[in-house]
């Protein structure tokens, strides 16, 4: 979040109020990015594995990092995949291109 024209905004994260500097226009993805992380924080501290916010963070931290990395990892995946399919169709159009060509001499 940028800090030109922010504003303080209160958020709540596993009961306890931040104050967090946010742009008008970024304020709802900030209570949505506060409501999820608080919602990640109490799964961990309900399962009662973790105790203490700083490690309850730390985990979810963690958890949300792992989960980031994945998606990208998939993202590029799926990207290699793609880009693997139009090469093939191109190669596929130009040899089609090319033997029409050839029936035309």
């Amino acid at each position: 979040m940028t800090a030109a024209k922010a504003k303080p905004m209160r958020v709540n994260i596993l009961d306890k109020e931040y104050l967090v500097a946010c742009p008008d226009n970024e304020r709802d993805a900030l209570f949505a990015s506060a409501e999820f992380l608080s919602q990640k924080m109490k799964e961990i501290r309900d399962s009662g594995k973790i105790v203490g916010a700083d490690r309850i963070a730390v985990m979810a931290a963690l958890n949300l990092a792992h989960e980031l990395l994945d998606q990208r990892h998939s993202g590029d995946e799926f990207q290699h995949a793609v880009s693997s399919r139009i090469r093939a169709l191109q190669d596929k159009i130009e040899l089609a291109l090319n033997q029409g060509n050839q029936l035309e001499l």
